[in-house]
């Protein structure tokens, strides 16, 4: 496969692709031969907690398909002289990657959120994407004890798309971890997506996706859950962003020491 150009942005490079190229680029590893391979969307948040998480640094710097997902992502790439064509958001993402599988009839695996949420997503997807093959699913409430069983259940399932519906770092790291066991051509850590796409949290309108605000919008649907989030990394990324681009504008390497991306 050939690969897309390239841009950096806090010692990670990020696949600068359309949203129907990363598309296009998924089912082909899907007809290639069999070899698991890990998408990853990343915003600002993903960015911050790379500097103190060396696991979630590894496997996001392991993917194959790196996306920036977060329209801050995008500006500060464009800010530092670096064109990116898009922002590619992992839940737009995901349903695009359902459409394609159910026209080329490929086989997928759900791995995450709440029982009824999970049962949900199947039914729904089954009916917006005829064609698509359920492999199987499980909702995201298991403990460490379960990891081989559930491991087991979706190499034996022929799945060619894994969603995990996971936080993070958890479903990064845990990808990377099981990725050749899990032998899942495209494995992808979709975080809230299954309740987006399942309609238990409603998604923000696209004016506001459009102003990069969403972030606001996720904000003032679950306030208790992610202000403190919110406060702290967007603070941080603006304070790294800004320094990069302008040490990238005048030419100088830039402070964050950056580090050649995985296979």
């Amino acid at each position: 496969m050939k690969r897309s150009e390239r841009a950096e942005l806090l010692g990670l490079f990020f696949d600068t692709v359309t949203m129907q190229a990363a598309v296009a680029q998924c089912i082909e590893l899907c007809r290639a031969p069999r070899a698991p391979q890990t998408v990853i969307t990343v915003n600002a948040s993903h960015l911050c907690m790379m500097r103190r998480d060396p696991a979630l640094a590894r496997a996001c710097r392991a993917g194959h398909l790196i996306l920036a997902d977060g329209m801050s992502v995008v500006w500060a790439l464009r800010a530092s002289g670096q064109p990116v064509p898009e922002r590619v958001a992992g839940v737009d993402l995901m349903a695009g990657l359902l459409a394609a599988a159910g026209e080329q009839k490929l086989r997928v695996y759900f791995l995450g959120a709440r029982p009824e949420v999970v049962t949900a997503l199947v039914e729904l997807s089954r009916t917006r994407n005829p064609g698509l093959e359920i492999a199987g699913f499980h909702d995201g409430y298991f403990g460490a004890g379960d990891h081989q069983s559930i491991i087991a259940d979706i190499r034996a399932s022929g799945a060619h798309m894994l969603f995990v519906g996971m936080p993070t770092p958890f479903k990064e790291t845990w990808c990377e971890r099981y990725r050749q066991r899990l032998n899942v051509p495209v494995i992808m850590g979709v975080g809230g997506s299954f309740d987006v796409l399942a309609g238990f949290i409603k998604r923000a309108p696209r004016w506001i996706q459009k102003l990069g605000m969403e972030w606001f919008w996720r904000l003032l649907m679950e306030p208790r859950k992610l202000w403190k989030r919110y406060l702290t990394t967007n603070s941080q990324f603006i304070c790294l962003a800004i320094r990069e681009i302008v040490a990238r504008r005048l030419g100088r390497p830039p402070a964050t020491q950056s580090r050649e991306r995985g296979p």
